[in-house]
């Protein structure tokens, strides 16, 4: 049986994984519904479906030779049971409800690492989808690969077959050892630098912050989902009125929402500027490792004290356009990098202190999903939502995802529930935002 060795990044994900905080992404999916049994007929398509995907039957299991000691590898399931990880739930009403208690669970880490629930709804005419994929399975780009592979097929132009990586684990040719030694150093001391300029990037990013409990409460193991759909053509026409980006204008648009949530619940924002982790792919493509995460970040800092909803977002434009003149290896939001660096077994006994220590890199994360332009269907439904969902890692009560699709912006919000019981007044906030950034450029 062959087995794939997990990236240090990879590893690490499996390894702060704790029951309080599955590291594990989501995505919910709305689809329309032609009739009451749509549903269950989509439970049936995904379980006939997931056994023909190779990627869905690889679980993760300890490795302890000499050449992976302490670490993980990925290998195909001998037992793989489709059944095992597609569920029909009963129908419902609030499809977000059923979605953020499924997100409570952990992975079942004996089997691979994904489930698939069904949910019709109580209104006949529609059925969600929630996916899970173990983050050490998959990122995002990963996972949605691997969520097509059970959708029905698209028509998609051919690629040219791209070169994979060498297998990890393998050592280099002893006849060549003093010819890499140069190399070796160098490489070393470079990796050394970068280590501490990012470390050094990190505390300073402490320096004079101010943030709000809401976002670093204590962990309660709960979970609460809500999604909001804004119109593309909405952002567009902030980004060509006030420049910057669309993902400047995606990301202005948490910062406002949370000044208006915080100030509805009585909290200050003066000074407020939470950090957001924004994840960077690394993934080259058709040269990068078929299944491992590549991601570094950039931390810019959300200007939730900034009054001005044209300011916050010139704010964001100019952090964000810092970050790229550095790139995506230097900076405090570079520390995913340090992984690399690890060895297998330091992540293993490592894991759970580092994941503690996330509340002191970031306060909460903002993610991009992309998604395909050409419409999804499972069993001649059409999508007609869909949802990214991010997991929070310890010390973090909230966690933003977003994803367009098919010309329009979906922002999925993962919270504690105990933490943030008013998630819903977050998402409310988030549409009232777009058009506050509108009605401040018609000015």
């Amino acid at each position: 049986m062959t087995s794939d060795l997990l990236a240090p990044l990879d590893l690490a994900f499996w390894n702060i994984e704790s029951d309080r905080h599955p590291m594990h992404l989501g995505a919910l999916g709305v689809f329309g519904a032609h009739s009451p049994t749509a549903g269950a007929h989509a439970a049936d398509l995904l379980a006939a479906r997931a056994a023909a995907v190779p990627g869905l039957r690889l679980r993760i299991r300890d490795v302890w030779q000499p050449l992976g000691f302490g670490g993980a590898a990925r290998e195909s399931d001998p037992d793989f049971d489709p059944l095992n990880h597609v569920r029909l739930h009963a129908p419902t009403a609030d499809f977000h409800a059923v979605a953020g208690r499924l997100m409570e669970r952990p992975l079942e880490r004996g089997r691979p690492p994904w489930e698939a629930h069904v949910m019709p709804g109580e209104d006949g005419v529609s059925f969600a989808v929630l996916f899970k994929f173990h983050h050490a399975l998959a990122d995002g780009l990963r996972a949605l690969k691997l969520a097509a592979g059970v959708l029905d097929p698209m028509d998609l132009p051919e690629r040219a077959p791209r070169a994979l990586e060498p297998p990890r684990g393998l050592l280099p040719d002893v006849r060549k050892l003093p010819s890499l030694v140069p190399g070796l150093v160098r490489g070393a001391l470079s990796d050394a630098g970068r280590a501490l300029g990012i470390g050094a990037c990190l505390a300073r990013s402490t320096l004079g912050m101010r943030t709000v409990s809401a976002l670093t409460a204590p962990s309660s193991g709960t979970r609460r989902t809500a999604g909001v759909v804004v119109d593309i053509d909405d952002v567009h026409r902030v980004r060509k009125t006030a420049g910057g980006t669309v993902n400047d204008v995606l990301v202005a648009v948490v910062a406002g929402a949370l000044r208006r949530w915080l100030e509805e619940r009585g909290e200050g924002t003066k000074g407020v500027a939470p950090r957001a982790l924004i994840p960077v792919s690394r993934r080259r493509p058709r040269t990068a490792h078929p299944q491992g995460n590549r991601l570094s970040g950039y931390l810019i800092p959300l200007p939730v004290g900034e009054p001005d909803p044209l300011g916050r977002l010139d704010t964001v434009r100019t952090a964000m356009v810092r970050n790229k003149d550095a790139g995506p290896d230097r900076g405090a939001g570079a520390v995913a990098l340090l992984a690399d660096h690890v060895p297998a077994l330091g992540h293993r006994l490592g894991g759970p202190l580092v994941g503690q220590a996330a509340r002191l890199w970031f306060d909460i994360l903002v993610t991009s999903v992309p998604l395909p332009g050409l419409g999804l269907r499972l069993g001649g439904h059409e999508l007609k939502e869909v949802y990214p969902l991010a997991p929070l890692a310890p010390g973090q009560a909230l966690a933003v995802a977003i994803s367009t699709y098919r010309g329009r912006v979906h922002y999925g919000l993962v919270a504690d529930a105990r933490a943030v019981p008013d998630l819903d007044r977050l998402a409310y906030a988030v549409s009232a935002e777009i058009e506050t950034l509108l009605s401040a450029c018609e000015m």
